[in-house]
């Protein structure tokens, strides 16, 4: 007779697996120790193999336990994934939502499709600016969501993820440290913009703006003659460029945070589609230094 992977068990043993400790794993989803020790057992005994190897210093998984991981991480996604849409009310109308052209290029297009593929009543109106201008307009009463870029150490809205930036620039791209560096950055306003030139200011590196543009793609063509940077976030950095940091004269950059933010008038759609992306933005993948 066959036995059914109770999801309960999974989310334990996800934990386990991830934490490698029983305490912290079991702290971590509200349970007890021994509780979850139990889980692990029963999920032993359902699969009949060892899934972890335990002694008081270590918690080892098994080759049974990364086998078993794979297929836990699916159903428990599945799991969350259908009862998120079961309970997500049926939603309809206009939603303004304003970003900067960068996330409205390369983020937002998948995420909208996809939430219009549950709702297909919802419509959707893009406007593309820095968050300083975006913001004020949701404040007027122009825009309902705004995905917006913040230093950390002035965070606003619901925080969706932080994410590093890079210093990025052509394959063709060599530096000149006896001239002034030659930028390719977003209109003054923009985070990255202000965080670019503080770190240069930092190390006197000399510097001149050679292109300033809202587009992302006109930014990444001004890019391809190998003359000039741009500082972008790891998210949306084109594939066409390469991340150069650690050369000399390009100092460390710190993360920013990426928030969604709501109109003080907001309905219900427009909160979904808020929260919506607060969700799936945490998930978006980074382009790595390596």
């Amino acid at each position: 007779m066959k036995r059914d992977l109770e999801i309960d068990l999974l989310r334990s043993f996800v934990s386990v697996a991830k934490h490698r400790n029983f305490t912290h794993a079991a702290q971590a989803i509200g349970r007890t120790q021994s509780a979850v020790s139990l889980q692990i057992k029963r999920l032993e005994n359902i699969v009949e193999k060892r899934l972890f190897e335990r002694n008081r210093q270590s918690v080892t998984i098994t080759q049974t336990g990364e086998a078993l991981l794979v297929y836990a991480n699916r159903i428990l996604a599945a799991n969350d994934e259908a009862l998120s849409h079961l309970k997500r009310p049926e939603a309809e109308g206009l939603v303004r939502i304003g970003a900067p052209d960068d996330y409205a290029t390369f983020l937002l297009p998948p995420l909208l499709s996809a939430l219009r593929k549950e709702h297909p009543r919802l419509q959707f109106e893009v406007t593309c600016d820095n968050a300083s201008d975006l913001l004020p307009l949701m404040k007027q009463g122009h825009l309902d969501v705004v995905v917006a870029t913040h230093r950390p150490d002035s965070v606003g809205g619901q925080v969706a993820r932080h994410e590093p930036l890079h210093w990025v620039a052509s394959s063709d791209f060599v530096d000149d440290p006896d001239e002034p560096l030659s930028l390719v950055l977003f209109p003054a306003g923009c985070v990255c913009r202000e965080i670019a030139l503080d770190a240069l200011k930092r190390i006197d590196r000399p510097w001149r703006i050679a292109y300033s543009t809202r587009s992302i793609g006109l930014m990444e063509n001004a890019l391809q003659d190998g003359a000039a940077v741009s500082v972008m976030e790891a998210s949306v950095i084109p594939s066409g460029l390469r991340i150069i940091d650690g050369q000399a004269g390009f100092p460390p950059l710190p993360e920013v945070v990426i928030s969604v933010h709501q109109s003080v008038s907001c309905e219900a759609h427009m909160a979904l589609v808020a929260d919506f992306l607060v969700e799936k933005l945490a998930r978006v993948a980074l382009r790595s230094a390596s």
